[in-house]
């Protein structure tokens, strides 16, 4: 969660305190042993169930996906690793390089764009092969039980608006806010999202 450090010192400044959650794959974990999501999201949801009660929210939690970004119209653009051998699917994968900053980080600054470049790490193949959510679409889902709210970043290149919108219509959030960034407003535009996360709470 290193790329949030920006979002972190705001919080904290703010009188908030703050977790960084490591999903399993990011650091302490080999990202080309994680075999599902349940073990993708495991360290979030082993956080959040050791919450003393009264700050849990919910004693359900959801990460919800509407399956893999299409990033076809910029080609070829991850590079995979073959953790089980090149004769079965790939394990890990990550935006090459020169796509980073055109698909990540357009509207950050070329100093954050380049540390995020170097903080960068293959991601579980999991995670773009799979389509999560939950039984009957998440219309009886206790994540409807939740205080969720979206925030739209309205010039993303990597979950264009079609597909926003539809996750936003798949699990309907209490409140839908917009943010005119690219992928990454945590470096793009902190103080805004700040702004959003505190109205929401």
């Amino acid at each position: 969660m290193t790329c949030w450090f920006k979002l972190a010192c705001l919080l904290y400044g703010s009188g908030h305190r703050v977790s960084c959650i490591d999903l399993a794959g990011s650091l302490l974990v080999d990202p080309n042993t994680v075999r599902s999501f349940d073990e993708y999201d495991a360290p979030l949801v082993e956080f959040m169930a050791a919450l003393p009660d009264g700050h849990k929210g919910d004693d359900h939690l959801s990460v919800l996906s509407n399956g893999a970004p299409d990033l076809s119209e910029f080609g070829d653009v991850y590079d995979l690793n073959f953790g089980l051998g090149e004769d079965h699917p790939p394990t890990s994968m990550v935006l090459r390089k020169e796509f980073q900053r055109t698909i990540l980080y357009q509207q950050s600054s070329q100093e954050d764009s380049t540390l995020a470049s170097i903080l960068l790490r293959p991601f579980p193949a999991v995670l773009h092969t799979g389509r999560f959510g939950c039984v009957d679409d998440g219309v009886k889902s206790p994540v409807n039980a939740l205080h969720c709210v979206y925030i739209k970043t309205v010039n993303d290149r990597t979950l264009k608006a079609e597909q926003q919108e539809a996750m936003i219509h798949r699990w309907p959030p209490r409140k839908v806010m917009v943010m005119d960034t690219d992928h990454s407003p945590f470096f793009s535009a902190p103080d805004h999202l700040l702004e959003l996360i505190l109205k929401s709470l």
